[in-house]
């Protein structure tokens, strides 16, 4: 979307351009973060209410370990092939988590959580018609998967498709109502879309539910940030039991937003703008 100004005001959706820039090139990176996965495997969301860890982190770098250990002594397991994957994938491992799933999918051809997984890890390369061919394949018309149609509606809204996203969100949501991983990901199209304020409503719907993780609470606290709404980000990215979590939210929430402009330069910037405006 061009700007003439890095700080020209959108007046759709209240955001100076170069926030809403970076709100376009952030859910382009995060759209995928609910896609489909097993209740029974690690899956998107490292299994249900597990925290969010950075690629390269102890906790990533040992899940990888773990799993990797599991999946030599047995590689046709499906559950060590769908928790090494996702491990590699959380680590940013992801032409090895390709690999290994390239091979289960061969394996087990009508697995639907190994093709979701491996559709997912092909888009975050980037093969994105590839990607979505996999996920449409392994779908069941008469009995279709909600984890499927999210994973085939995040990679629509990669490739530009947000009537059809959309649309794919909205069915699964009949499957499946008040899903966090659904919701969170139909909040990402928003954001996809530049329309932050929708997604924070759908955000903070999701993460009330019981089986919303970390990675809801980050997004949710990404797009109070996308906003100039500082202070309520940071205290959503605290509210972890674990306090190291908490940190670590943080920790993720300023690495976003420094893709553009560093925390503080944006904070200092709204200071600014609060003081002119008093």
């Amino acid at each position: 979307m061009p700007f003439t100004s890095p700080q020209r005001q959108s007046p759709r959706f209240g955001l100076t351009a170069s926030r809403l820039t970076l709100a376009l090139s952030l859910a382009a990176a995060l759209a995928l973060g609910g896609c489909a996965s097993s209740n029974k495997a690690v899956g998107t969301h490292a299994g249900r209410g597990a925290p969010y860890a950075a690629p390269g982190s102890d906790p990533a770098r040992q899940a990888v370990g773990y799993w990797g250990q599991a999946y030599e002594r047995a590689p046709d397991d499906r559950e060590n092939i769908l928790n090494y994957a996702a491990a590699l994938r959380r680590n940013g491992q992801i032409p090895q988590a390709e690999a290994v799933l390239r091979k289960a999918v061969i394996q087990h051809q009508r697995d639907r959580d190994i093709a979701a997984a491996y559709g997912k890890v092909l888009a975050m390369g980037g093969k994105l018609p590839e990607a979505l061919q996999v996920i449409e394949g392994a779908q069941t018309p008469t009995r279709p998967d909600w984890r499927l149609m999210s994973a085939a509606a995040a990679i629509n809204d990669q490739m530009g498709n947000t009537a059809k996203a959309r649309a794919l969100y909205n069915q699964a949501l009949k499957i499946a109502p008040g899903e966090p991983s659904l919701l969170n990901n139909l909040a990402m199209s928003h954001l996809l879309a530049g329309e932050v304020t929708q997604a924070e409503t759908i955000l903070r719907s999701a993460a009330q539910s019981p089986k919303a993780d970390s990675r809801i609470r980050q997004n949710l606290a990404l797009a109070l940030g996308l906003q100039g709404r500082f202070g309520e980000a940071e205290q959503v990215a605290r509210a972890e039991l674990d306090p190291a979590q908490a940190e670590q939210n943080i920790a993720y929430l300023k690495s976003m937003l420094a893709q553009r402009n560093s925390w503080a330069e944006i904070s200092a910037a709204d200071k600014k703008k609060k003081k002119r405006g008093s």
